[in-house]
């Protein structure tokens, strides 16, 4: 859930209020999740931490996410404010706070905390995971791999991917998600792995062309054994507006 700093660092951070994030990604035509496994233990969770005094909650939450994958300027957006009264208890990671010889960790960490959730798109290829003081190991997990996090992590999870599906219906999607350079199919295979269905080729090519987001290159993608279709690349003056403004229609 949260990741302080050890000894006096936690004097830093505000009471009760925590983040958890979601980082999405997208590799192998598949959508992947950043998770924490933390130490002593085959227990999941996503990247968070708490937010310093003289933060905003959207710098906090640049900060934890720079720490987690060594990227700055990420796509980060809030979804949803978790506030259940027993959340927070029995958090697994009591243990390594005790051998850490974190300062007052044990009373910091049985406080009841509201955790900010926020979603964040990246750049597979781009991100270097990196775990915290608390965890040994921090990756890449495929959707279907994330079905036993820890406390209300799954809850967090499920909510910022309902809140990725409404996105699909109203906003562009992809320019964080997929390479400079990316085939038609290669974005249908996104949006279909986001939403969970199958959808029509054709209809799908013509609605994605008729948002002007989308620049058609003369380049083809080599390697494959069928025809090689052609690449395109996002028009991101035309993208940025049509996240402001919005598209129009649903999947």
């Amino acid at each position: 859930m949260v990741r302080p700093k050890p000894d006096t660092d936690l004097l830093q951070f505000l009471k009760h209020v925590s983040l958890d994030c979601v980082v999405f990604g997208f590799h192998d035509n598949q959508l992947k999740i950043l998770l924490t496994r933390i130490k002593n233990t085959e227990l999941w969770a996503l990247p968070g931490g708490f937010v310093r005094k003289e933060e905003s909650l959207e710098s906090a939450a640049n900060r934890v996410l720079n720490e987690r994958t060594g990227l700055d300027n990420i796509f980060l957006k809030p979804f949803n404010v978790f506030g259940d009264p027993g959340r927070s208890e029995k958090n697994p990671i009591a243990n390594e706070i005790i051998i850490s010889g974190v300062n007052n960790g044990l009373e910091w960490f049985n406080q009841r905390f509201i955790s900010v959730g926020f979603y964040a798109l990246v750049d597979f290829s781009k991100a270097v995971p990196s775990p915290d003081i608390f965890s040994d190991l921090c990756i890449w997990k495929n959707l279907n791999e994330t079905s036993s996090l820890i406390l209300d992590h799954n809850k967090i999870l499920n909510s910022a991917l309902e809140t990725l599906r409404l996105q699909v219906n109203y906003q562009p999607l992809g320019y964080n998600l997929l390479p400079e350079k990316f085939t038609m199919p290669e974005l249908q295979n996104l949006y279909e792995t986001i939403l969970g269905k199958d959808l029509d080729r054709r209809n799908f090519q013509r609605r994605m062309l008729s948002f002007k987001i989308l620049n058609k290159l003369e380049e083809r993608k080599t390697g494959g054994a069928h025809k090689a279709p052609f690449l395109y690349e996002f028009n991101l003056q035309n993208y940025r507006q049509a996240l402001q403004n919005g598209l129009y229609g649903g999947w």
